[in-house]
């Protein structure tokens, strides 16, 4: 067993000993746990550089989580499940699925609503990210450093930097994440590269106009192996690549396996496990870390070192048709937009040909010729078509035809809605990358959508009750169409600002260089032709005919995307924000929307009134839970949000008017 230790660090009572029906009152248990794998056994071998790390006088390699777990205080009162969820960025986002408040602190499973515990859930939160920050309530991870004759190793790397604010200093890292520092401050072979938008044509910046530095608050600039730092300044709205030699590899992947064999470990009961076991385990991860379990499948890892299946099932979250940087030499896994080794096809299930290189894959090819393929649900917002990914899901690569659904997923779209689920009052920052968008933010509250989803994930892997059929775009309908077309839709739009279909995000065909198989990439990667990018359909009033459509776009109030233009004052006007739409209420009245030239009918003209709407947002929710998309005990979520939307809406034409003018 690969969990050698665990220790305890803290319990106490989940929310003060709230009682959460019958599944009781709940505990926090919090630690750290100790892994030992073997580089040589088979279920590990695909984890890049395990064999270069440090090993025990077994011959094992040794890495370290922090680790929590709510679990009922009495455990024969839950439902025999937990959830293993993947700490996003050391933060845990489960809570959401409990409707959390949106300034709850993302260190806790907050209670909510009780949504999971009321059901019984157990959750257990792992780290697995090495260059988590220290310090603070986020989870670590303890990553082995990899070694070349016993000194840390060294090799190419590339950090990228897309600023929304003047500059002259960039940490050489994505956010505010540890940093592979740089090897040797006067690396004449590093270069710094910009480009105009995402896909756009590098221009080499010389080097004598940059340096590995920090300037700080007063001025003065010393050197740093963790900075980068150009007098000039750096430009919003550009990208810049920086390329140079830096130090201190980790065995990133390493994160993989602790992912692996905690979900094994809390299977069983055992003398360090501090549970009695669980009946059924299940992964989740949003986001980045849902990309990491599409990573997980592709390697092939759901079977522990003893040939046990690890995971029952996988409830992966906005993860798009990517992968991302888990498994390779100088991994940054807080980056995702980076071409690098998370943008390599294959990007569906089922085995295709990538056509341009003629090489035949499939995300679930290595595990299911080993056995141990879960239940998987994809569940992708809007956002992650918009940024040119996720339609890759169910389309060939080139978007041309649609693809059949492996037996063992299923895929699910979340129709007008952004990456994170909207909430007013309205904003319009992205308080992760500090990037303000143009036009007011998404206010759709997929939540009820998620929480359904983990309940059917649960009756299929549990009980055998088949899933609804996955809901999305189709080439062979209509619903599923390019960018610019589906930009069409909103032109009529007042003072509607379009993105440059030319500037949109991509996935691109990559050379990652000869060593590419080992999992070491020559830097920067040389892209060449585009893969598909498609979007749904959209109607008169520029909200999406495909995927599973809350009320929001079946009885609206507002255009409700999964796009959002950058804001001039942030750079790259013509380019889109990374993972956030927008929100454009209608008009209110029918004076307001002649006055505007709006070819959007005005609420009034669409409604008697708030009642008339309400009740016509209730039968769409019922008619939701028919389809089993949401459930019975959410249908007054839907409402109370369709009428804090129908006030905002009434309330926004002023706002609105303003925000044409900018």
């Amino acid at each position: 067993m690969p969990v050698i230790d665990f220790q305890i660090t803290g319990r106490k009572p989940l929310a003060s000993g709230q009682e959460f029906g019958a599944a009781g009152a709940y505990e926090q248990i919090d630690g750290s746990v100790t892994f030992a794998v073997d580089p040589r056994h088979k279920a590990n071998e695909t984890i890049v550089d395990l064999d270069l790390a440090p090993h025990d006088t077994e011959g094992r390699v040794r890495f370290r989580s922090d680790f929590s777990l709510l679990v009922p205080k009495q455990q024969e009162r839950g439902n025999g499940r937990v959830m293993v969820e993947l700490v996003n960025r050391g933060r845990r986002l489960a809570g959401r699925l409990n409707r959390a408040p949106a300034d709850a602190p993302l260190y806790e499973v907050h209670p909510g609503d009780g949504f999971l515990f009321r059901r019984g859930w157990s959750v257990a939160s792992i780290g697995w990210q090495w260059d988590v920050p220290d310090g603070g309530p986020l989870l670590h991870f303890d990553a082995p450093p990899v070694l070349e004759k016993g000194a840390p190793l060294t090799g190419s790397n590339v950090v990228t930097i897309r600023p929304s604010y003047p500059g002259t200093t960039f940490l050489l890292a994505n956010r505010v994440h540890k940093t592979y520092a740089a090897s040797d401050l006067d690396d004449p072979d590093a270069t710094l590269l910009v480009r105009d938008y995402e896909d756009g044509e590098d221009t080499l910046i010389a080097r004598d106009r940059w340096r590995f530095a920090s300037e700080a608050p007063d001025g003065s600039v010393t050197p740093s192996r963790e900075h980068v730092y150009m007098a000039s300044g750096f430009e919003p709205g550009k990208v810049y690549n920086l390329v140079y030699r830096a130090a201190g590899a980790r065995v990133v992947g390493a994160g993989l396996l602790a992912f692996r064999d905690i979900g094994s470990f809390l299977r069983r009961p055992s003398a360090l496990n501090p549970v009695a076991g669980f009946d059924w385990v299940y992964g989740h991860g949003v986001s980045q870390t849902g990309r990491m379990l599409r990573h997980f499948l592709y390697l092939g890892l759901n079977l522990d070192e003893g040939g046990g299946q690890v995971y029952d099932g996988l409830l992966v979250h906005v993860a798009g048709a990517r992968r991302g940087e888990f498994n390779h030499r100088f991994a940054q896994p807080s980056v995702q937009t980076t071409p690098n080794f998370g943008h390599l096809f294959p990007f569906a299930d089922e085995d295709a040909i990538d056509p341009y290189n003629e090489r035949e894959g499939g995300l679930l090819r290595r595990q299911r010729a080993l056995g141990g393929v879960p239940k998987v649900f994809y569940t992708n917002t809007s956002a992650e078509y918009w940024r040119g990914d996720a339609a890759l899901l169910h389309t060939d690569a080139l978007g041309k035809a649609d693809l059949t659904p492996a037996p063992e997923t299923r895929i699910y779209h979340f129709g007008g809605t952004q990456h994170m689920a909207g909430v007013l009052p309205q904003g319009d920052i992205n308080a992760a990358e500090g990037i303000r968008g143009r036009y007011g933010f998404n206010v759709v509250d997929y939540a009820p959508l998620l929480r359904s989803a983990l309940v059917n994930l649960d009756a299929w892997t549990s009980q055998d009750v088949e899933p609804p059929p996955s809901v999305h775009g189709r080439i062979d309908d209509g619903t599923l169409v390019s960018e610019p077309e589906a930009l069409q839709g909103f032109a009529g739009i007042p003072s509607m600002a379009l993105p440059d279909p030319e500037r949109m995000w991509a996935i691109r065909e990559l050379d990652l260089g000869p060593d590419a198989a080992r999992g070491i990439g020559d830097y920067p990667a040389k892209a060449g032709r585009f893969y598909g990018r498609m979007v749904a359909a959209v109607d008169a009033d520029g909200n999406e005919t495909a995927g599973i459509r809350l009320p929001d776009l079946t009885a609206p109030v507002a255009t409700n995307t999964g796009w959002n233009p950058r804001h001039p004052e942030t750079g790259g006007p013509e380019q889109i924000i990374s993972m956030m739409g927008f929100t454009r209420f209608f008009p209110a009245t029918k004076s307001e929307r002649e006055a505007s030239g709006d070819p959007r009918p005005s609420i009034e003209e669409r409604y008697a009134g708030k009642d008339a709407y309400l009740a016509r947002v209730r039968e769409e929710a019922k008619s939701l839970v028919e389809k089993r998309h949401i459930l019975a005990e959410d249908i007054e979520i839907l409402v109370s949000n369709a009428s804090a939307r129908y006030d905002a809406a009434l309330g926004a034409t002023e706002g609105e008017a303003r925000a044409a003018t900018h």
